[in-house]
């Protein structure tokens, strides 16, 4: 169940990330990590108590350490109002639109997600590409997004047991062990 798109949206984001991102000759994509799961979780970031913006640390406890990265940070009011902004959009409160009004991210996502249309996620493949490209701004948006999604912590809610990390022969973080002398040294 979506944390912050209907499910109508959430179905459409699903399909265009899966395009983004898709699934090759076994080779996991979009719809393996979870990617949809991850920006879904960013927008509805302000849905949990504290905001699922900053995960803690210092260790995942992937690779020994404590699972710090399962507690979210409380954030500074300042930190709050930035990441509303750059969320939410400034939603015409003043104390929002200091430097004007802001477009925010979900703002964003709900335009480009309804252009590309409530059958999108029943479209063909080739169709789904065509109204992708068509909006440049959005699909560079939603690419960004997607690649987080696919090769970001999986605390965020993409990158689903690690799946991103290991499609590319990454081992993902390892702190507090680190990597050893001859690892960095690799080519």
């Amino acid at each position: 169940m979506p944390v912050w798109f209907t499910e109508q949206e959430f179905a459409v984001l699903r399909a265009a990330c899966a395009q983004m991102l898709p699934s090759d000759q076994g080779a996991p994509g979009a719809e393996e990590a979870g990617v949809a799961d991850y920006i879904d979780g960013f927008l509805g970031a302000f849905s949990f108590d504290p905001p699922r913006i900053w995960a803690g640390g210092p260790t995942s406890g992937r690779k020994g350490g404590e699972a710090g990265f399962a507690n979210f940070h409380r954030l500074s009011r300042l930190d709050e109002l930035a990441w509303r902004m750059r969320i939410e959009g400034s939603l015409g409160m003043a104390e929002r639109e200091f430097n004007g009004p802001v477009i925010g991210l979900q703002q964003r996502y709900r335009e480009g997600l309804a252009a590309l249309g409530a059958d999108f996620a029943e479209a063909d493949g080739k169709e789904q590409r065509r109204r992708l490209r068509a909006d440049e701004d959005f699909c560079e948006l939603l690419w960004e997004h997607c690649c987080e999604g696919m090769y970001g912590a999986p605390e965020y809610g993409g990158n689903r047991d690690g799946i991103g990390w290991a499609s590319i022969g990454h081992e993902g973080d390892v702190q507090p062990r680190g990597y050893s002398d001859a690892e960095v040294s690799q080519p």
